[in-house]
């Protein structure tokens, strides 16, 4: 099969190559990949398991399946964040744990539903189950309308809270579009003056923004990071802060499905290149100005 394999770290280490597909063993499901996603930073993943197959996020339809499996059919379309340890997407064929495969949104293409996984399931972790968000609750998001940041800030919205986002100054109406109740420039000076009694902060950004956010929170508040560990918080404020990485998770993009079904939650995309450019489409990942998913488009749908 054709793949594209990292054989030393950055961009010049991408190498397309033809590969022996893989086999599904127990418990997996082999799958035809129609779309792969990109996410930012990622080729420094698997530095430590060089050569290796990068993208760990994908849409297409089930080819085979081992002989335990029987949570998915040969012809089902799926989508699925992957695991981070393993060889990824960027190829024609990849054999995922059977149990991570989710059925693929009814309602939009391969390409739009590869650019969901990581960043829907990122959001809804760091919304949901870490941040605990609640509706009527006010929730701060730093990066509203980024990779990440745009899906939570309809995820919230979805969730009934208040949603206050911070952009940069060429994004402030697409988190606005996005469901922000309030947003703020990035680069103002002080968010601390602007927000006050924030239930919640959903960090995507890092940095200066997520260290003034402290002063933000209202006492017994969550501050969740997809960044960079938070600040240490003074233990009489009672701030529940954390880091995480993010898990993939069937179930979830179950129900993620279903809101882009339901025309509640939409990604951007920013560009899709074939799989033989996968360098550029890299780069692109890597590059200012962008807005959306990086996609490498494997077959036709």
């Amino acid at each position: 099969m054709h793949a594209i394999r990292l054989r030393s770290p950055g961009l010049e280490g991408l190498v397309p190559e033809r590969v022996e597909a893989p086999r599904p063993v127990a418990g997996e499901a082999l799958v035809r990949v129609h779309a792969a996603a990109i996410t930012r930073g990622e080729l420094d993943w698997p530095v430590d398991r060089l050569p290796a197959i990068p993208s760990y996020e994908l849409s297409g339809v089930v080819a085979a399946v081992a002989p335990d499996v029987r949570s998915v059919a040969i012809g089902e379309p799926v989508f699925a964040l992957t695991p981070f340890d393993r060889d990824g997407a960027a190829a024609e064929y990849i054999a995922v744990p059977a149990e991570l495969l989710a059925p693929k949104p009814a309602t939009i293409d391969h390409v739009a539903s590869a650019a969901i996984p990581l960043a829907a399931l990122s959001a809804w972790q760091g919304l949901f189950d870490r941040g605990r968000l609640e509706e009527g609750e006010r929730v701060l998001i730093h990066g509203a309308a980024g990779g990440v940041g745009h899906l939570a800030t309809q995820l919230a919205r979805f969730r009934g809270a208040h949603v206050i986002g911070t952009a940069s100054g060429g994004s402030l109406d697409d988190a606005r579009a996005f469901g922000a109740h309030e947003v703020l420039g990035s680069r103002t000076g002080h968010v601390e003056q602007a927000v006050r009694s924030v239930d919640l902060v959903f960090d995507t950004v890092g940095g200066e923004l997520l260290r003034r956010s402290t002063a933000v929170l209202r006492r017994g508040a969550r501050l969740v990071s997809v960044a960079e560990d938070p600040p240490q918080m003074p233990p009489a404020a009672e701030i529940d802060a954390s880091y995480f990485v993010v898990e993939p998770n069937r179930e979830q993009l179950v129900e993620i499905a279903g809101l882009v079904d339901h025309g509640i939650l939409r990604p951007v995309i920013d560009s899709v290149f074939p799989l033989s450019e996968a360098r550029s489409a890299f780069a692109r990942s890597l590059s200012a100005g962008k807005r959306g998913k990086v996609v490498l488009r494997v077959a036709d749908d």
